[in-house]
């Protein structure tokens, strides 16, 4: 079988060949008429150079043919690129690059096509630079080398000149940046040292003359809505014509000129300055601010400063409103008292709505911000009012909601939303305990008196303050609502009792609320000398009870009890709504025309105060049931009291007041026994399990523990 014996080329003869090749696609790329490559051509080139690499040694030019790829391309770019680059300037020369680099790219496309063989084997095999990588850097060291400051300068006046408000190319720019990038062969080193460096810097100089002018001629909302601006176009040339990774650093140099620089005049600008926002609750203007403020270093901590500054002097001039109305109040406007209290709270109320929506709203909710509030909260809800304490207020003005015939007329829904804000205000304030008891006296006297508008919302409340302050917090309360139901039940068996044994029916309607003692108020209990009557229906209750349980003791406290009891006048009968010592002494009057104080005092068995208290109520007050001699105003203990048979009223049925007792001193004194209690009772738990501890560490772990309730 013959061989056929491939005949050698040499290399001028074979350069030859290739430079034919070579010559027409660069004639091309130069745009002169000239057919483009078939498919013969391609084969014949790659071929011409496969053989000469392929034959024997010495005939293997290889390293040859490596060599002349590069001298291709630095002839090409000696001779025809850079002149034309030379020549021009500006955008034209940007232009002219963004041309050169795009053909440069297409004939290192073909040429590593036509040398393919050498990138297979010779350049693997010696570990040399790929031939694609060669003619890039070709282009990198004769003419980016060359001319990169002036295409830096040309890109850095075009933004300058976009940022004036001129429109320009940006679509050539991007295809400038691009060359910065791709000349770096998958590093960003090129484009970071030779282009970005100097754009931040020229950013930094450029905003900082531009904020030097700003702050001095612009209010504070101005200043914000060009530095917002500023901030958004900076970023949408990122976009349009930036590398992404210069984002970051761009908007950081800008915040740094207009936002860090200037952070604390711009706040303190007068009259329009964060305190002024606030004060003109500039929503929009606020939201911005928080925008702003938030993309810098510690921002927002003076931005929330203000904020508590502020809501501290607006909730401390509420207070001063309140004190200001109270001490011009005129003293005899009884139902006046507790007025402008109720409406300091609701204005408290509605300071906080206000500022809490501001923190969601405005400042998206951020904790420094609902720390302020707090803390500014804390300062003016711990303050009193004319003698009465926060949790006083708050326990009066919940009182006023619920029970029936309070001054506010609100809908279900409007009860339980005030509901829900007054325990969010109630974590503000620092005696809670004393909030508790306020609170469980004023549900006794509204369980009690049947004076409480709806049991569903007294339910809904506890669930609250449950929630807010803990299980043991409402035990009590708790077991107050469910006493009430359970004596309701009571009530009812006691009627069916009766009615089963008519001959203990003691001839008068009785109704008993049995409690359980651990859950209510403590209340004095005197052993007041009964009527008969009265004496009959405890007689008659007992013997009930002792049916239902035998373990149980009755205490009877009759300070708490009510009467009706029909009064026969001469001019019309009136039935009298007292209460039940009041209808005791009445009752004296049934077999004596006149008697004597002491007289009184004897046959009721009760103290010289309540006796006081009670005559004055009956001979003094609105009301005079009873005549005294000497007729005035005030009781001593020669006086001398009848019955007066020429009163009477325009109603048929009239409640006679007795002067309520002031118990808050007697709560505030409870509160206080209640404490030294709970704070041996926490000593007692720190030491348990700590076993030894320095004093000032248990002072501290102490404080800690019953911060909750109350401040120790």
């Amino acid at each position: 079988m013959a061989t056929h014996e491939r005949k050698t080329i040499d290399l001028e003869q074979g350069w030859d060949f290739m430079q034919k090749g070579i010559t027409k696609l660069k004639n091309i790329l130069e745009g002169k008429p000239e057919p483009q490559f078939s498919s013969e051509d391609y084969m014949m080139l790659y071929t011409t150079i496969y053989n000469m690499c392929t034959q024997k040694p010495p005939h293997d030019y290889s390293q040859q043919l490596y060599e002349k790829y590069r001298e291709s391309f630095e002839e090409y770019i000696t001779s025809m690129v850079l002149p034309s680059l030379r020549e021009k300037h500006d955008e034209f020369m940007l232009r002219e690059l963004v041309k050169r680099w795009s053909n440069h790219k297409v004939m290192v496309r073909w040429l590593s096509r036509f040398f393919h063989y050498l990138d297979r084997y010779f350049i693997s095999r010696r570990s040399l630079p790929p031939l694609r990588e060669v003619g890039l850097s070709c282009f990198r060291d004769l003419v980016y080398q060359e001319i990169k400051g002036k295409v830096k300068s040309a890109v850095i006046s075009l933004i300058d000149r976009e940022r004036e408000g001129e429109q320009i190319d940006r679509a050539l720019l991007k295809n400038v940046l691009d060359i910065f990038v791709e000349i770096g062969l998958g590093s960003m080193e090129c484009y970071e040292n030779d282009f970005e460096d100097f754009l931040l810097k020229d950013t930094a100089d450029y905003y900082s003359i531009k904020a030097q002018t700003w702050i001095l001629e612009d209010s504070c909302p101005d200043y914000m809505l060009k530095a917002e601006e500023c901030l958004k176009r900076e970023k949408e040339r990122v976009a349009h014509y930036l590398h992404s990774s210069s984002e970051q650093k761009l908007l950081e140099k800008v915040q740094h000129e207009l936002l860090t620089q200037y952070a604390s005049q711009l706040l303190e600008k007068e009259h329009s300055g964060c305190h002024a926002l606030l004060r003109d609750d500039k929503v929009e203007d606020l939201s911005r601010m928080y925008r702003l403020f938030s993309r810098i270093t510690r921002g927002l901590e003076p931005v929330s400063q203000i904020f508590k500054q502020h809501v501290t002097n607006e909730g401390t001039a509420l207070v001063k409103q309140a004190e200001d109305a109270a001490s011009n109040k005129k003293p005899e406007k009884k139902d006046m008292v507790g007025l402008q209290e109720q409406i300091f709270v609701r204005k408290i109320i509605e300071l906080h709505d206000k500022y809490v929506a501001y923190v969601t709203d405005c400042f998206q909710g951020h904790t420094l911000f609902h720390k302020a509030l707090k803390e500014a909260f804390e300062v003016f809800c711990n303050k009193g009012v004319s003698g009465s304490s926060s949790a006083e207020l708050l326990a009066t003005f919940c009182d006023n909601i619920l029970k029936k015939g309070g001054s506010e007329k609100l809908s279900d829904e409007a009860i339980e939303d005030t509901l829900e804000k007054v325990v969010r205000l109630l974590a503000y304030i620092s005696d809670k305990d004393l909030f508790a008891e306020f609170y469980r006296k004023k549900l006794a006297r509204r369980l009690l008196f049947d004076k409480s508008a709806n049991d569903e919302h007294e339910r809904s409340i506890l669930t609250k303050l449950k929630q807010q302050c803990g299980g043991q917090f409402t035990s009590k309360m708790e077991g107050m609502v469910t006493d009430l139901t359970v004596a309701r039940d009571h009530q009812t068996k006691f009627e069916e009792f009766i009615s089963s044994h008519p001959e203990l029916n003691p001839g008068i309607d009785l109704a008993v609320t049995v409690l359980t003692t651990g859950f209510w108020p403590s209340y004095k209990s005197f052993d007041i000398n009964l009527p008969s009557e009265m004496v009959k229906c405890v007689e008659v209750f007992k013997e009930f009870y002792q049916t239902r349980t035998k373990h149980r003791k009755l205490t009877w406290i009759y300070s708490l009890g009510t009467c009706n009891i029909s009064a026969k006048f001469e001019a019309k009968t009136i039935e009298l709504i007292v209460t039940t010592y009041q209808a005791a002494l009445l009752l004296l009057f049934n077999g004596a025309d006149r008697l004597s104080y002491s007289e009184i005092v004897t046959q009721l068995n009760l103290s010289d105060d309540d006796v006081v208290r009670l005559l004055h109520s009956l001979s003094c007050a609105k009301y005079k049931i009873l005549n005294k001699e000497p007729s005035n105003k005030s009781i001593s203990p020669n006086d001398v009291f009848e019955y007066n048979s020429k009163f009477t009223d325009k109603m048929r049925r009239i409640k006679v007041p007795l002067p309520p007792v002031d118990e808050k001193k007697k709560v505030v004194e409870d509160v206080d026994k209640d404490r030294r209690y709970a704070i041996d009772a926490s000593i007692v738990r720190i030491m348990k399990s700590r076993k030894v501890l320095g004093h000032q560490q248990l002072v501290l772990e102490c404080v800690e523990q019953l911060g909750r309730m109350f401040k120790v």
